[in-house]
């Protein structure tokens, strides 16, 4: 942590950046941490820690690959949903859904629970609770007993797919549900992320509502019986954007509440920001946080007096800074950074090494980008919208079928992916692969004829919704790949179906004929400007030449011109 002169912090949302949906908040003593979903991504479950609520850092994993979790073959923004992090008598809980299935009338969801008496673990073994449907969360009561809610989901056709909010007991010395299972709360719009407390006496239970999109929200209803009959709010949303397209935090939802050691309350939510014409959240869903009271008459409410998110608020807390995390990795460490991230499965040295070329990351080449199994790929989330990422790659392609390089990627069904690889008339080549809501394309007419490179400098500048590649043989003169791209697409809101993650950016190695091809990185940059301009103020001084290539379905809109004012 920084010193210097105390003073009270100021909360700047989002508090947690790029694809940290789903946030559930827990103090406890004068520490306060965030669990966030993780989906497809390994390890799972994030854990951000925070001493004055406005400033937080990663801190570690609840699912590793010492923690039992197989996501390997889910589809895409399945695997872990919605963790919920309690503490009770000296023992940290989480309870989260890992979803099998989540395209059409059937959900294959499994609800587990870890324990651990410290928050970076270890955590136990998951312990099954139920299958019935997702987002549960665990109450404990004062007088002992514990409680688990969860989303019903009914698949029959002519009934309503969110059958409502179901409760059990849950038996902490059996680590299992007992008693009867009941239906505490059903209502005509869509409810789901569940999560009771006890206030003055009552049972309060707070709810996502209208879906994860562009109509959610938050609600509330009340009991004097855990079991209920609850009662709903008059008023319609605790928290929502939905009245305000043009708001810069929409998607607002599916939030915890905590209290501070002095009384005060927080609740942390979701919300996404839109950029570009089309108004796409590439950044994906992320955590906020506002200051909400309770009403005389016992509701909950925002202290601004709205029910739209803020974008700043005090924290009724001294600021307590942590260091500056660095915006390169040099791959020196012994494992790879809390902030790297794996698909389906943890990383491991038979794919990824730190140790076989000290210094470097080598990755052996493996399945396809499109496969849901074993691809050799790790990647970080992109926290703004103006990002530039690059890398130096090592690389001996000896057939079209390896290759390697640099992914700006969504998922499995849209990225762009500057890659290294080999052709059987033109030698070595770099060129741009990519994949636009499923379907796979090449921009051939760009590539660059690279057969007398000993290494390949790559990089990624992203301008909202605009993205351009480039390439260079020392890290100084700098040639465009391909056309302006449409980073956009890297997002909830293109495609196909329901998604639910955000871009990430990372570094990648396939072998289609099964030969593990080597790629050595040197290093991994990746680096937010908050302004535009970005081009001038990290690369002006370099060298550039042209090669657009075309691309009219993938491109965005309008024109980027690197250095423009």
């Amino acid at each position: 942590m920084n010193g210097g002169e105390v003073m009270t912090a100021t909360i700047r949302n989002p508090i947690i950046r790029g694809c940290n949906p789903d946030p559930s908040i827990l103090r406890v003593g004068d520490d306060y941490y965030i669990a966030t979903s993780t989906f497809e991504w390994m390890p799972g479950i994030q854990i951000h820690h925070s001493r004055d609520l406005a400033n937080w850092r990663l801190i570690g994993h609840v699912l590793t690959k010492d923690t039992g979790v197989d996501l390997r073959g889910v589809i895409d923004s399945a695997g872990i949903w919605a963790p919920s992090l309690s503490y009770h008598d000296g023992l940290f809980y989480i309870v989260y859904t890992v979803v099998r299935t989540r395209v059409g009338a059937f959900k294959d969801v499994l609800n587990y629970v870890v324990t651990s008496t410290g928050i970076l673990g270890p955590w136990s073994e998951p312990v099954f609770l139920n299958a019935s449907g997702f987002d549960p969360s665990l109450f404990h009561d004062d007088d002992g007993r514990k409680w688990v809610v969860n989303v019903q989901w009914d698949n029959r056709p002519d009934r309503p797919s969110f059958a409502g909010i179901v409760l059990q007991e849950y038996d902490a010395q059996a680590r299992g549900l007992i008693g009867p299972i009941k239906t505490i709360l059903r209502k005509e719009c869509l409810i789901e992320g569940p999560n009771l407390y006890k206030h003055d006496g009552r049972y309060y239970l707070m709810l996502a509502e209208g879906g994860t999109g562009w109509n959610h929200g938050i609600s509330m209803a009340r009991a004097d019986s855990v079991d209920g009959p609850y009662e709903c709010d008059p008023a319609t949303a605790v928290l929502t954007s939905r009245d305000d397209a043009a708001y810069p935090l929409q998607k607002a939802g599916h939030g915890e509440l905590v209290q501070t050691q002095s009384g005060a309350w927080y609740l942390a939510h979701l919300a996404s920001r839109p950029i570009g014409q089309d108004r796409r959240c590439m950044l994906g869903r992320e955590t906020c946080l506002q200051r909400v009271v309770w009403t005389d008459d016992g509701w909950l409410r925002l202290k601004s007096g709205r029910t739209a998110p803020a974008l700043q608020a005090a924290s009724v807390l001294d600021e307590c800074q942590w260091d500056a995390e660095s915006t390169r990795d040099d791959f020196d460490a012994e494992t790879l950074g809390l902030q790297w991230a794996s698909l389906r499965a943890p990383v491991s040295d038979d794919w990824a090494s730190l140790s076989s070329r000290p210094g470097w990351l080598r990755l052996r080449g493996r399945e396809s980008l499109h496969s849901l199994f074993d691809q050799s790929l790790v990647a970080r989330r992109v926290e703004e919208s103006f990002a530039v990422a690059e890398t130096c790659l090592e690389f001996a392609p000896k057939h079209f079928s390896q290759s390697a390089g640099l992914v700006c990627w969504y998922d499995t069904k849209t990225h762009y992916y500057l890659r290294v690889t080999r052709d059987e008339d033109m030698g070595v080549v770099i060129g741009i692969a990519y994949t636009d809501d499923g379907q796979y394309g090449e921009l051939n007419e760009s590539r660059i004829v690279a057969d007398e490179w000993d290494r390949f400098y790559l990089r990624a500048e992203i301008e909202e919704e605009r993205l351009q590649f480039f390439a260079s043989p020392d890290g100084k003169t700098w040639s465009r790949v391909g056309p302006v791209l449409d980073a956009s697409k890297l997002s909830d809101d293109y495609g196909a179906g329901l998604h639910f993650t955000g871009a990430f950016i990372g570094l990648c190695a396939q072998d289609f004929v099964g030969r593990a091809a080597v790629a050595d990185f040197d290093y991994f940059s990746l680096k937010y400007e908050l302004a535009a301009n970005i081009t001038r103020t990290l690369r002006f001084s370099h060298s550039v030449t042209g090669n657009s290539g075309n691309l009219n379905a993938v491109a965005g809109a309008g024109s980027f011109v690197p250095g423009r004012p």
